[in-house]
């Protein structure tokens, strides 16, 4: 997809490299610049020009010296998934961020999801959805966010806040919807989905978002402002997911819907399920996710719900 931009002298960072999003993001920001910086306490090559940077990112002076000499620098960290991790980790990190930055005169793009956005609210997720949180998780989020727009309005640093759905990909890891869905399927297993399967569930497809957060990154008149990432806006349930799955994998269309109690029994015997449970408001009612925005400020056609399961297959029978 590249348009033969420019590769301009521009140290582009990623704090937090080699996950689901970083991974394609350092792709596709060598289409605009050939000095893109990895960091992460054990940073890899995605490009064969990618400069490595080892350090803590808990530790403020490694963010300083990891961020000195960017122009642009990318969030896309994920700490363990605990509310004990991130009540302790998140707002001394992003504060190290925006000093970092603005030390810098780095422009920061904020790899988000939309925790801070919570009950109701999440029936239809735009921009000027209010941060309304309803989780731990949330409200840390939505502490997170507040200090970034808060600095911008103080002039301390150029900001933005890109924000996501959950994910679907390649790149399994941190996907619902591939652990409990595509994972079980080619285990000959049902699918599973948490509390109602016939309910909206957006979902983004992290090389598209990846590509979205590149966009922004490199769009100066994007700065101090939340975006939300591109994703198909064609509103589509749980039940439709499994079956856009089986068709591809051409496995029965099998689903096991499991209740908040059952989600909530699970988690005294498995952790991270037990530490999802506060977040099933996400799960029991629709949950559409709109990048209206973006689509038009870029002229943007995501692809498709179907198109996104297609490819994701596609590269994992690859990659096999």
């Amino acid at each position: 997809m590249s348009d033969h931009r420019p590769r301009p002298k521009s140290v582009q960072t990623i704090l937090g490299s080699g996950g689901a999003i970083a991974t394609p993001l350092a792709q596709v920001l060598s289409e605009y610049s050939a000095d893109v910086r990895l960091v992460s306490r054990n940073p890899r090559k995605v490009n064969d020009s990618d400069a490595l940077v080892q350090a803590d990112l808990t530790d403020p002076a490694q963010v300083a010296r990891a961020v000195e000499g960017s122009d642009v620098c990318y969030v896309t960290i994920g700490f363990e998934y605990t509310t004990a991790v991130w009540q302790e980790r998140w707002m001394p990190f992003i504060k190290s961020v925006v000093e970092a930055c603005g030390q810098s005169n780095a422009r920061l793009v904020f790899f988000d999801n939309i925790y801070a956005i919570g009950g109701d609210n999440v029936r239809h997720i735009t921009e000027n959805s209010p941060i309304s949180p309803t989780s731990r998780k949330g409200q840390i989020r939505a502490d997170v966010d507040r200090h970034i727009l808060e600095s911008v309005e103080k002039g301390k640093v150029k900001a933005l806040i890109a924000r996501a759905p959950d994910f679907m990909g390649p790149i399994k890891a941190t996907s619902m919807l591939m652990n409990t869905v595509y994972d079980n399927m080619v285990k000959g297993k049902k699918a599973q989905w948490f509390c109602n399967a016939d309910v909206i569930h957006t979902f983004g497809y992290t090389p598209q978002l990846a590509r979205g957060t590149a966009m922004l990154g490199n769009t100066p008149d994007a700065f101090d402002q939340v975006w939300n990432l591109p994703a198909d806006p064609e509103p589509i349930t749980g039940r439709q997911w499994v079956r856009l799955f089986a068709e591809e994998l051409k496995a029965p269309e099998r689903v096991q819907v499991i209740p908040a109690w059952g989600v909530r029994a699970l988690g005294w015997f498995v952790p991270v399920v037990g530490e999802m449970v506060e977040m099933l408001y996400q799960y029991d009612r629709d949950y559409v996710f709109d990048s209206g925005k973006f689509n038009r400020r870029f002229n943007f056609t995501p692809v498709t719900n179907r198109e996104a399961v297609q490819q994701t297959i596609s590269e994992l029978r690859r990659t096999v």
